[in-house]
């Protein structure tokens, strides 16, 4: 919605306003005594949060989570035993990051987690996203939902919404889309200007951990030819420029942030 499809960290602005609006959140940083600039912006913890595609708290939880329930690459014992070998070293620039005891752990982990990336960059995840984002938005303009409905309510409420609108092109767009398979996307370097067809980039998710191998600290690419096939498939993937629905939907146009 915000045109962040790329970095997608445009919906951060809003950390420190939910964390103020949250009684038991500011009760317990009260308590702790933290100052409210010291959570708020979890990017100053390089732990917690870096750059792709070094590993983080944020990145490893998301893709563990992701390979136990959303495509099942593994179970719980295989966390546990990535979990279990999870140290803390400093990288080349001298900074703490998450990073493996044992090269065949890390590959293992590589192996089993690029199977993960694609679903998340592939023309599909990317055309869902936006289509998703064009309806919210043109729901934003008409008046039926606003900014602040999306971080307070449910995505079953929010269906209900684009479900029961009165707006009859919004809500025939969502049941086509709805009815949607995958054999019905269009897939092409060519626009075509008679369905909903978009232009859309995605953030390629991937992580190159480092790991201790022979007194050294490496990143797993760089010293295994397993890890760097599995990172180089991906990094090589092909994508579509244009992908779109095999209907008609032409969101409404107002940048969604201008609209209060």
């Amino acid at each position: 919605m915000n045109g962040d499809s790329e970095h997608q960290e445009s919906t951060e602005e809003r950390t420190e306003q939910i964390i103020r609006n949250s009684k038991e959140i500011m009760d317990l940083l009260k308590r702790d005594n933290i100052k409210i600039e010291e959570v708020s912006d979890y990017h100053i913890y390089p732990i917690a949060d870096n750059d792709t595609p070094k590993l983080s708290a944020d990145r490893f939880e998301y893709t563990l989570s992701g390979g136990l329930y959303q495509v099942k690459i593994f179970d719980i014992r295989d966390i546990e035993k990535y979990y279990n070998n999870v140290t803390i070293l400093k990288n080349e620039d001298d900074i703490a990051e998450l990073s493996f005891k044992d090269i065949k752990v890390c590959e293992e982990f590589i192996h089993n987690i690029s199977k993960l990336w694609p679903r998340w960059f592939e023309d599909e995840d990317r055309l869902c996203m936006q289509f998703i984002a064009d309806i919210m938005k043109s729901m934003n303009i008409k008046k039926y939902i606003t900014a602040d409905d999306l971080y307070k309510f449910s995505e079953t409420k929010i269906i209900q919404l684009i479900k029961n609108c009165d707006d009859n092109y919004i809500r025939n767009a969502f049941e086509n889309f709805q009815n949607s398979t995958r054999d019905s996307v269009y897939k092409s370097d060519v626009p075509n200007n008679e369905i909903y067809c978009t232009s859309v980039k995605g953030k390629k998710r991937y992580i190159n951990p480092l790991v201790s191998f022979n007194d050294r600290v490496s990143r797993i690419k760089d010293i295994s030819a397993l890890a760097k096939n599995d990172i180089n498939n991906f990094l090589n993937m092909k994508v579509h420029k244009f992908i779109g629905f095999k209907f008609d939907f032409k969101p409404y146009k107002v940048n969604f942030r201008d609209v209060p």
